[in-house]
């Protein structure tokens, strides 16, 4: 058994896959279909209900009823983005060519580079909460957040909690497609970034990747240059104000919940962060996750947020079976099992007060906060 620095200990994988039923492993192509045709059900009544409304003078409760299809359409893509990621881990079905398949199409309908999010979202999985080599929500350190030192003295707690929340859902996720913002301070190959180096999704020459997956960055990127000219098209057709309202506005919202998600299962008050000497895989994967519940986007969603610690345990296990598995592994994992029994914004507004940054890239680190004070007290925000 490893240890935590409590002196508690941590279950080896092999134990935390003992305790749960061998079926919850098992993948069904016809099942992970299944799941795929009624989100597709859901997402085109939504489209019939938004083609229904004016887009040329639209009144204010014209725009109300657009913002709510925006909101919930975005919802409903976002279970095919659940399903297009578990394509990519390969849970959708036990054929590699049939799963990156359709994670590719799902994902390039959703404007997402498939193979390219493929590689660093599993990155994201080999050093969850590694302070060097984690990839996404990386933490960090209060010497590379100082400038937002200065926003929060001038917006103070709360109207810098909504700065936080406003950046991260609206900019988080082309951020890091764009510029690797809160990716991993080392590349592939273990060195520090150089400053002033772009790590993108988009170029195969990117030094992101790794030289066997340029070809896969291509097809991601091409896919998406296809895509962009079926909109530009369609867009020929119906007009751009009506592209934006049926396609555009959604989209911002699958983004947002995507960066919310990312947000959410790795950042809390008093969930560590490990440096090189004290990471190890399964402390990343069971004691840096957090399970929350989200209410009717469970459903939606496809439980992503809420059996997220069995997801890093076993990310091929199929969704459809992680809220049977996580009941097993909440009783193997004990008192360091993650789960915060909040409401959704309450979850949100508690981590964007209470989660800045970390003091150091080194041993264990949780996340501290920022104090309006003359003094400029920082102090920790466990058990805030």
């Amino acid at each position: 058994f490893q240890m935590t620095e409590k002196g508690q200990q941590v279950p080896e994988i092999a134990t935390i896959r003992g305790a749960i039923p061998p079926h919850c492993f098992e993948r069904s192509i016809l099942k992970s279909f299944s799941y795929v045709v009624r989100d597709g059900i859901v997402i085109a009544i939504l489209g019939y209900l938004g083609w229904q409304l004016a887009f040329e003078n639209v009144s204010v409760l014209g725009m109300i009823l657009w913002g709510l299809y925006a909101f919930w359409q975005g919802s409903a893509l976002t279970g095919w983005w659940v399903i297009a990621h578990e394509c990519g881990h390969g849970a959708f079905s036990e054929y590699s060519l049939l799963n990156d398949t359709i994670g590719l199409i799902l994902h390039t309908v959703l404007f997402v580079p498939y193979f390219s999010w493929q590689y660093s979202h599993a990155r994201h999985h080999a050093k969850t909460n590694h302070l060097l080599d984690g990839e996404s929500h990386t933490p960090p350190t209060r010497k590379g957040y100082s400038t937002y030192e200065k926003i929060f003295d001038f917006l103070g707690e709360d109207g810098f909690a909504a700065y936080q929340i406003l950046v991260h859902l609206l900019f988080g996720w082309p951020m890091y497609l764009l510029f690797n913002v809160t990716g991993a301070r080392r590349t592939y190959e273990g060195a520090r970034i150089p400053k002033g180096h772009v790590l993108d999704h988009f170029r195969p020459s990117s030094k992101l990747f790794p030289p066997n997956w340029r070809v896969r960055v291509a097809i991601s990127s091409l896919a998406l240059v296809a895509w962009a000219a079926v909109l530009f098209v369609v867009t020929q057709q119906i007009g751009w104000k009506r592209m934006c309202f049926m396609y555009w506005g959604p989209y911002l919202v699958t983004n947002a919940w995507l960066v919310l998600y990312t947000w959410l299962q790795h950042t809390e008050p008093g969930v560590p962060h490990f440096g090189d000497s004290d990471w190890t895989w399964i402390k990343g994967a069971a004691l840096g996750t957090v399970d929350r519940p989200y209410g009717i986007f469970d459903w939606m969603h496809h439980h992503i947020g809420s059996t997220h610690v069995t997801h890093h345990l076993f990310s091929r296990l199929p969704h459809y079976h992680a809220v049977e598995a996580t009941t097993h592994v909440k009783r193997v994992l004990g008192d360091l099992y993650n789960y915060r029994d909040l409401q959704l914004l309450d979850s949100l507004v508690r981590v964007a007060k209470h989660c800045h940054f970390v003091e150091s890239t080194e041993g264990v680190q949780t996340y501290v906060q920022f104090k309006k004070d003359a003094s400029r007290f920082v102090e920790r925000s466990k058990g805030a």
